[in-house]
């Protein structure tokens, strides 16, 4: 499947001047610890896995041309700081990178992006809704009652970090990246991040999450991750055709 950067500069010309209405995907991620089972880049994974499928369910569309832009694929990640492997970047440097890149596309004429985020942190989720409203681009913001109705049991439950949800979308796509004897061994974490989160708890392990886990992994499966791929996949088509209006 082609990408943005696959193009060179006379192709990106053509898009702009094709019968075809160009659409920007930009994936976003985080580094990012899943659990002892989940790669840390379990996040940008699932964006990623997203967008390429959008891109090519749309691939013969006679109206409008989908690529994906170079994941973004640092955020802020604060709860996860006492484990190893976390990366975060602070809101003002994901707040600046959102906008500029937007910015320079759009100046161009490639004004028509969805970002696409798959880390819920509330600080990280706050500042692309900020970013992306002052770049006049769209944004797929999956923890949104109507698209979170739409999603599996776990994820509306709040358990979901590196739980069954996660980790049936890594092994869909990634599946040698996920330690599945681990995983077969971890017992449920039943923690509501967002009542956590709202009761003033500010960590992973202040949460109950000492191995940076919620949820069922043990129950995920593959078949259940190209499910919910499915479901994500025409969410994100639905947002394409929204901005190609």
């Amino acid at each position: 499947m082609t990408t943005f950067t696959d193009l060179t500069s006379p192709q990106v010309a053509e898009l702009l001047a094709g019968p075809r209405k160009p659409v920007l995907l930009l994936p976003v991620g985080a580094v990012e610890p899943h659990g002892p089972h989940a790669p840390l880049a379990t996040d940008e994974i699932i964006s990623a896995g997203m967008c390429t499928r959008a891109a090519q369910r749309l691939a013969d569309d006679p109206d409008v041309r989908v690529l994906t832009l170079p994941t973004l694929s640092y955020g802020v990640t604060r709860f996860s700081a006492a484990f190893p492997g976390a990366v975060s970047i602070s809101e003002a440097t994901l707040h600046a990178l959102v906008v500029d890149v937007c910015g320079s596309l759009t100046a161009q004429g490639l004004s028509r992006i969805v970002l696409v985020n798959n880390h819920f942190e509330p600080a990280h989720v706050a500042t692309l809704r900020k970013a992306t409203a002052e770049a006049g681009v769209a944004y797929l913001d999956l923890v949104r009652r109507r698209h979170a109705a739409r999603l599996t049991e776990e994820f509306r439950s709040g358990a979901c970090h590196a739980g069954q949800y996660e980790t049936s979308l890594v092994l869909a796509d990634h599946p040698a990246l996920v330690d599945t004897a681990t995983m077969a061994a971890l017992p449920p974490v039943p923690v509501d991040m967002p009542a956590a989160m709202s009761d003033g708890k500010a960590d992973f392990a202040a949460m109950g999450m000492d191995r940076a886990y919620c949820g069922a992994p043990a129950a995920a499966t593959a078949e259940e991750g190209q499910s919910t791929f499915d479901v994500l996949t025409e969410l994100l088509v639905e947002a394409i055709r929204e901005v190609a209006r």
